[in-house]
């Protein structure tokens, strides 16, 4: 089996600025999905700083050094080492800026990843706030991480609460992100994949603005991988578009579908008529915007 990944980042239609950033990096079968936070300038320079820290760590560690400045566990597969050091070493990134700048003092973000094993046969995935994973498999879905949030700690240890009791908690303070602590524990989950399961990152944006039932209806329909992605990010924004959006989706695919689609290609087409159109010209409409957050270290 293989992965095919695809994803998008909007701003949305309230914020000025997008301070979500994306990784998409086939050649590791790995994908990412970052949300910054923490005030005026440094939102997005936390998410950018994170994603392009955990490039690097894949593009320039490999052999037993993989994990360096990180001991190499023992008890973890390599890719799972790989997920844990990549994000540890973008908190330390993330850490060290903010501690050296003033502006940026208390910017943070969020961090979701997933990585597959070369036969794609596993799915890895670490995440550190409430950037969120879910896999969408047999016409279900089901949410594969627990944000590292107020509302879900409170409800984790407090069952009994009633929702009306729990709407009153503030929705936006998270209580584990980069950038916080020299060091984070990053929450790690190794699942077993099936030809045909849908892995989807995603920032708040979009389960903050549309149901998980919203979101199957979107991934089960007969659509290409950017499609869904556009059609994820349009229905956060008809919602409301309160926040930046950002979807990372990665499909198990078994390699005979590619075999078939090479073989299909290989086979003689009847020639047929076709007629050229004049190009379109598009005009995008201006998207209604307000000053940007300040949350001083909450999202």
């Amino acid at each position: 089996m293989r992965a095919r990944f695809a994803g998008k980042t909007h701003v949305g239609l309230v914020r000025d600025r997008n301070e979500d950033s994306l990784l998409l990096f086939p050649e590791f079968r790995f994908g990412a999905v970052a949300d910054g936070m923490g005030g005026h300038l440094s939102g997005d320079v936390a998410s950018q700083l994170a994603v392009a820290t955990i490039k690097d760590f894949y593009v320039h560690t490999v052999g037993p050094d993989r994990t360096w400045p990180f001991p190499y566990d023992t008890e973890l597969t390599e890719e799972e080492n790989c997920i844990v050091a990549a994000v540890r070493l973008a908190n330390q990134v993330v850490f060290r800026r903010a501690s050296r700048s003033p502006s940026e003092a208390g910017m943070g973000t969020t961090v979701v990843a997933v990585m597959f094993t070369p036969d794609a046969k596993h799915a890895i995935v670490g995440h550190v706030g409430d950037s969120r994973c879910y896999r969408l498999r047999a016409g279900s879905i089901a949410q594969l991480t627990t944000d590292h949030s107020l509302v879900s700690e409170v409800t984790e240890i407090a069952p009994w609460l009633s929702a009306e009791e729990v709407s009153q908690l503030p929705t936006n303070v998270i209580t584990r992100a980069l950038g916080m602590a020299p060091d984070v524990v990053v929450d790690l989950l190794t699942t077993e994949t099936r030809a045909g399961d849908l892995y989807l990152l995603c920032s708040d944006g979009l389960n903050g603005m549309i149901t998980d039932q919203e979101i199957l209806e979107v991934c089960s329909a007969e659509l290409s991988l950017d499609e869904v992605c556009d059609q994820l990010i349009a229905r956060a924004n008809a919602a409301g578009g309160n926040d930046n959006t950002t979807v990372v989706l990665a499909r198990v695919e078994d390699r005979k579908d590619d075999e078939d689609t090479l073989e299909d290609a290989a086979k003689p087409r009847r020639r047929q008529r076709t007629t050229q159109r004049a190009p379109e010209t598009v005009n995008p409409a201006a998207s209604a915007r307000k000053p940007p957050r300040d949350d001083h270290g909450e999202q």
